[in-house]
């Protein structure tokens, strides 16, 4: 049976390939962007069948994350999963190592990665949910959290932390959720091979962080979106509460 689905964060990277893993299992995708109008039109254009819709907001406003989630229910006569991908600073132009960065630009770092990666994911999460219990629909929630939780994030601290939050909030909701039918899990990737990245995995690091992996490499998109698609499947119900690492045996706990 088809399903709504709104990805957030799906004018690139993972986000479109979430969208388009979805999209060829024969679900209605929602494309989520906040800026990048050009680049969620493109995924939309790339998306196989029909009945698919762009949505824009700004996720660090509650209103908007208010207003996404409307729009999505109203255009589609409702919405089954969610998956919380949009996020900020996790790229080299983000960084904000606490040695070498100003308190000002510490403070711009932490409060752009919480209101968007952790408060939301956390809003719209809420929003999602009393939707799908309101109308007694199984849904799923995934969250695109990050290996960086656990291995740490020296250049982009604010980003490991709330990615290590939002692991949290996932865990939370799968034991409040439960009873009404709704499955919540994470996975965490480590690097992956989107645009954001680009300049790191090019760069002098490059070579470095492919050597983390025992595969010689980094993730693709796609690679993450196949997990997302399982975890929002009905055969994955008992993952509940589960974050699933995906970064090739570069980083083990």
């Amino acid at each position: 049976m088809s399903r709504t689905v709104l990805v957030t964060g799906a004018s690139g990277g993972i986000g479109r390939a979430v969208a388009g893993a979805f999209a060829a299992a024969g679900d209605r995708v929602a494309v989520h962007y906040s800026a990048n109008h050009a680049g969620a039109e493109a995924t939309l254009a790339g998306l196989a069948g029909d009945g698919h819709l762009l949505v824009q907001g700004d996720l660090a406003d509650p209103g908007h994350a208010e207003r996404v989630v409307d729009i999505v229910v109203r255009t589609a006569g409702g919405l089954d999963v969610l998956v919380n991908n949009a996020a900020v600073g996790s790229s080299a132009a983000e960084a904000h190592p606490l040695p070498s960065v100003s308190y000002a630009e510490w403070q711009r770092a932490w409060q752009a990665a919480v209101r968007v990666n952790l408060l939301g994911a956390a809003n719209l999460s809420y929003l999602a949910a009393r939707h799908m219990i309101e109308g007694g629909r199984v849904g799923r929630i995934v969250n695109i959290g990050s290996r960086g939780a656990y291995r740490g994030e020296p250049d982009n601290p604010a980003y490991g932390a709330t990615k290590a939050a939002l692991h949290a909030l996932g865990q939370s909701l799968a034991i409040s959720l439960a009873p009404h039918n709704i499955a919540v899990s994470s996975v965490a990737p480590g690097f992956v091979a989107t645009d954001r990245q680009a300049q790191t995995l090019g760069g002098e690091r490059g070579d470095g962080i492919r050597g983390q992996s025992p595969f010689g490499r980094v993730a693709e998109p796609a690679e993450v979106a196949a997990a997302v698609l399982y975890l929002a499947s009905a055969e994955a119900t008992w993952a509940s509460g589960a974050v699933l690492d995906l970064n090739g045996a570069s980083y083990l706990r």
